[in-house]
């Protein structure tokens, strides 16, 4: 693997129509951010760009006065990366725009797995844009819309100044009840900071867990004195199929840990939209951090457990169908004697 500096970070954003995307791809299009980013959209119909904004079209690739480029998926997603990183000049970063019904796992497992692409890129997070004012709906209607926030490092709650902040606090139950990690950010008219949004490194295990000391704090305790000013408007949350399950428990005997979390993806990976976690395992001085999507799984050393840290181990399953009372037992029977 090369130096992860040399690697592109690509962020996919993912949001129904209306979440306000096409705001947000047009702000990283035309404001004077002073940094080269590449953006690949399903539709380049749909975002509209002005075109006192493009200084050259090469038609595959239209290239804006702010220096960064916008180009449609034209078949094959990594055939279109594969095309920008042929490009003179380098991207900051590139972004992946999915349309509106569109599952962000496949696109997630494209920077995965295909060996030509992690050499020059690395996945970066996934972005969901949600619209505060038809998320209720959204969830009734469609389970897309329950995937993308259940897929989501970072959500963006859009459209926030057109609910009451009673109706906002609801929202944001529904959305932590379906993903209990995501950093979620509150704007209007998709007035989020880049920076918030690009290069966050969400899916490096090793920055991901350093930057969030609450990552996995999820379980219930911890939850409840969290928002223990709303209840989650429970009765809207009986709507929702996505769960998460938390787990911790002690340090992990690695010839039992490791069978169990295979068989667990292979057997369960078509529910299991993410996990996440942090492995305390028997003997071994690091920290070892795993994710996956759907039944692809990695995991890493992180780095040392520091001085009077509790070595406990932290899982977090995101899916649907999940029996929560068997990966309880069955994690918990892979702690070492």
């Amino acid at each position: 693997m090369p130096e992860a500096s040399q690697q592109i970070p690509v962020t996919v954003l993912t949001g129904y129509l209306g979440s306000g995307k096409t705001t947000l791809l047009n702000r990283i299009l035309s404001e004077n951010h002073g940094r080269r980013y590449a953006v690949i959209v399903n539709e380049f119909g749909e975002i509209g760009i002005d075109n006192d904004l493009i200084v050259e079209s090469d038609e595959e690739i239209y290239e804006m006065n702010n220096g960064c480029v916008c180009c449609t998926v034209r078949g094959d997603l990594i055939r279109t990366v594969e095309g920008l990183m042929r490009r003179p000049g380098r991207f900051d970063a590139i972004l992946v725009e999915t349309t509106g019904l569109a599952d962000p796992a496949p696109v997630a497992q494209t920077f995965f797995m295909d060996d030509d692409v992690r050499a020059k890129t690395r996945l970066d997070a996934v972005i969901a844009l949600v619209d505060a004012k038809h998320l209720p709906l959204r969830l009734k209607d469609s389970k897309e819309a329950e995937d993308q926030i259940a897929f989501a490092d970072v959500i963006v709650l859009n459209k926030t100044d057109l609910v009451t902040p009673d109706e906002l606090a609801k929202v944001e139950g529904l959305v932590r009840a379906i993903n209990p990690t995501a950093r979620i950010h509150r704007t209007s008219r998709s007035a989020v900071d880049l920076a918030e949004v690009l290069d966050r490194g969400a899916f490096d295990l090793s920055r991901a867990l350093e930057s969030d000391p609450h990552f996995l704090d999820a379980d219930d305790d911890h939850h409840h004195h969290d928002h223990h000013h709303h209840d989650h408007g429970a009765s809207d949350i009986h709507d929702v199929s996505v769960k998460s399950v938390s787990l911790r428990a002690g340090e992990m005997d690695p010839k039992k840990f490791f069978p169990w979390i295979e068989k667990i993806t292979q057997t369960e990976g078509p529910n299991i939209l993410r996990l996440k976690g942090i492995i305390a395992l028997k003997g071994d001085p690091d920290r070892y951090v795993v994710q996956g999507v759907h039944m692809i799984i990695e995991g890493d050393h992180q780095r040392p457990w520091k001085d009077g840290e509790t070595h406990e181990s932290r899982l977090v399953f995101i899916g649907r169908d999940l029996d929560r009372e068997r990966l309880k037992r069955t994690f918990e029977a892979c702690q070492a004697a």
